[in-house]
């Protein structure tokens, strides 16, 4: 979908950083799973062992990856799983709702460790970064509407919901950072750690399966054996890295994906009207560009990366999200339609 934009080979560098931040967030969904599963041990039966949870939700979702998603959701997810998940929410939001007084929660004082751009800018990263998965997953659907609306309508209810779910119980922490999976133990009892653990199964197995077909897009290794190495990957990372290391990783996320959308958006529905050519893979083709790469696009992505951490570390108040997303839109557009240049070959740069 990217080479259109980036060119034939410019669009394996997306695929890359793509695999990269997958492996990334694999290793974060486990690394929840885990202190899930742990608090809910300790909780239970005053034990917990960290490496050994670790192991065995690295195996479980590496085993998941290789099944593949339709047999994910068919056996796990359309049965039970997603019935569970939308239950226990439910529930969980009821009970911190009534358990807790609010006029004492609005009250408490920020310790100032985020700011709200700061706030809106790892909001926005982290369903930024799920967006590359929807077409590994739609492709499965029926018809084009279907796949938008669900797709959707479903994306908005739970990131509405979910953040707002664990944004309230953090609030209702007396650690804002360190004590969310105790406020959830303490609020939803186990149902509340399974329902992480639930929720968190369908996003590891999403992350590993996708890095594996990303991958498989750009050499031929059957999707089965990649999923099993980026499976051991990411368990490995997850038993040396602690979850409050992860900040970092979704301001890295978002200065990568916000400019990228930025140019894809402008040269698929203003500069290309979203006609596609039928050619996309041959270097010789209207996506061929200099060598595969269109430099035009990368500099106007590179410029929105720059813009991006710029902001993030010498204007925080302004928020780095939506600067970067703009500059790279609007970079990408005059480069295209007032300063665009033709190679030796006639293609454009």
């Amino acid at each position: 979908g990217l080479r259109p934009a980036l060119g034939v080979r410019g669009a394996h560098v997306a695929a890359a950083l793509n695999v990269a931040q997958l492996v990334g967030w694999g290793a974060f969904e486990i690394v929840v799973m885990r202190d899930a599963a742990g608090t809910l041990s300790q909780k239970l039966f005053a034990w917990s062992s960290p490496w050994l949870w670790t192991v065995l939700f690295g195996v479980l979702a590496t085993g998941l990856a290789v099944l593949g998603p339709l047999s994910f959701i068919r056996r796990f997810l359309r049965r039970w799983g997603l019935w569970v998940l939308l239950l226990g929410a439910a529930w969980m939001t009821g009970a911190l709702l009534l358990g807790h007084d609010w006029g004492a929660v609005w009250r408490r004082a920020g310790d100032g460790s985020l700011s709200l751009s700061g706030g809106i800018d790892v909001v926005v990263a982290m369903p930024l970064s799920w967006l590359p998965l929807i077409g590994d997953y739609a492709r499965f659907g029926r018809t084009a509407k279907g796949v938008f609306r669900g797709t959707f309508i479903g994306y908005a209810l739970a990131n509405i919901w979910f953040y707002a779910l664990g944004a309230a119980y953090a609030m209702t922490a007396s650690d804002m950072q360190g004590q969310l999976l105790a406020a959830l133990a303490a609020a939803g009892g186990g149902l509340a750690l399974v329902m992480v653990l639930i929720d968190e199964t369908d996003n590891v197995f999403a992350d590993i399966f996708s890095a594996a077909m990303s991958t498989a897009s750009m050499v031929k290794v059957r999707i089965a054996h990649l999923a099993i190495g980026f499976g051991a990957v990411c368990t490995l990372i997850a038993l040396f890295v602690q979850m409050d290391r992860f900040m970092n990783f979704l301001y890295m996320i978002g200065s990568v994906f916000t400019p990228l959308y930025g140019v894809f958006l402008v040269d698929h529905f203003v500069i290309r009207r979203r006609r596609v050519a039928a050619d996309v893979r041959g270097l010789r083709g209207p996506c061929g560009f200099t060598a595969g790469f269109h430099l035009v696009a990368f500099a106007a992505w590179i410029i929105g990366v720059a813009t991006y951490h710029y902001v993030l570390n010498f204007l925080p108040s302004l928020g780095a999200t939506l600067p970067s997303f703009a500059v790279a839109a609007f970079a990408y557009w005059a480069l295209r339609v007032s300063f665009g240049a033709v190679d030796a070959g006639g293609n454009r740069l």
